[in-house]
């Protein structure tokens, strides 16, 4: 029987064999960049053309009201948003956001896909029931919390009063020090599913005869966990965690709807969206928007720079 001690060494040569793939042929990699081609050229083509005007618009002082007047001021309204403290605490607040939602849907995400992953009587059914929050529309779910929210009719503050846990009602969303701990457990609730499914894919390629021989050889869940799912599951987990951050960096919607322009809870989308519609400076808000462009592209390549080397362990 092989000690638990051994499960390290185990489990980075069944990790070796099991994503040591034979080379694609030619052909087929040949069809497959003609499959994408399509797609490819869709997504440039949708993605492109907007990104090259907010370019060009960002370094002028073209306003709402007149389009057809544009002014060139080079990268004074770049340097604008740099000095703008208020930018600065919309990257703090994304930053905040994105790495507490994302770590705590990736907990609750591995645990449910576990779960959902098991032999348990009825589990087949949670399936379904795992996607409804997923299903529902951002704006709804925003909506919903900010109602469970309220100070007066909210029934969160109504289950703290009926069990003791607090004397008089919370204003969730006023609070400073509350707003942005409701927004993540809002986004948490809504986007945790996705993150289930993401892992339960990549559970389900999971040979079940690996895991049965470690059990066999002595180890517990536990070890289990750690010498064998967690290893052969990198990948999966890697690209939760990117479509993830990806996704949180540009969050928009959600916030909006909950807290609007508060200061306590404001991100780079936010802030954004405040200097094209509210202030009417498109050619300022057309500088925050290539900023976050820039952050976003900056995070993915430092994402995956420091996730490279896990990538090559777990094959």
């Amino acid at each position: 029987m092989m000690s638990p001690d051994h499960l390290p060494s185990v489990s980075a040569d069944i990790s070796e064999r099991f994503f040591t793939m034979s080379p694609l042929p030619r052909r087929r990699i040949r069809w497959a960049w003609i499959c994408l081609t399509p797609a490819l050229l869709t997504v440039a083509a949708v993605a492109g053309w907007p990104l090259i005007r907010t370019s060009i618009l960002a370094f002028t002082d073209t306003r709402l009201s007149q389009m057809a007047e544009i002014k060139w001021v080079g990268f004074e309204n770049l340097i604008a948003v740099v000095r703008d403290p208020i930018w600065w605490l919309a990257v703090r607040n994304t930053l905040v956001f994105t790495v507490g939602s994302v770590s705590i849907e990736l907990v609750l995400g591995l645990c449910f896909a576990l779960m959902l992953n098991s032999k348990l009587t009825g589990v087949r059914a949670l399936w379904a029931v795992a996607l409804i929050p997923w299903a529902v529309p951002t704006i709804v779910t925003a909506q919903m919390w900010k109602w469970m929210y309220h100070d007066i009719f909210g029934i969160l503050n109504e289950l703290l009063i009926v069990t003791g846990l607090a004397d008089q009602p919370i204003a969730w969303l006023a609070e400073p020090n509350l707003s942005m701990v409701a927004v993540i457990i809002a986004d948490v609730w809504k986007t945790t599913p996705f993150v289930t499914l993401l892992l339960l894919a990549g559970l389900q390629t999971i040979p079940p005869q690996l895991i049965e021989a470690a059990r066999i050889d002595g180890a517990g869940p536990l070890a289990r966990l750690r010498y064998i799912i967690i290893p052969l599951l990198t990948p999966a987990i890697i690209v939760a965690v990117l479509f993830r951050m990806l996704d949180a960096v540009r969050v928009f919607d959600l916030i909006y709807v909950m807290t609007s322009n508060a200061r306590s809870t404001v991100t780079v989308s936010v802030y954004a969206r405040q200097q094209l519609v509210d202030f009417q400076n498109v050619g300022y808000g057309s500088a925050a928007s290539l900023m976050i462009f820039l952050l976003i592209g900056i995070l993915s390549i430092v994402c995956v720079l420091a996730l490279r080397p896990r990538i090559g362990a777990s094959r």
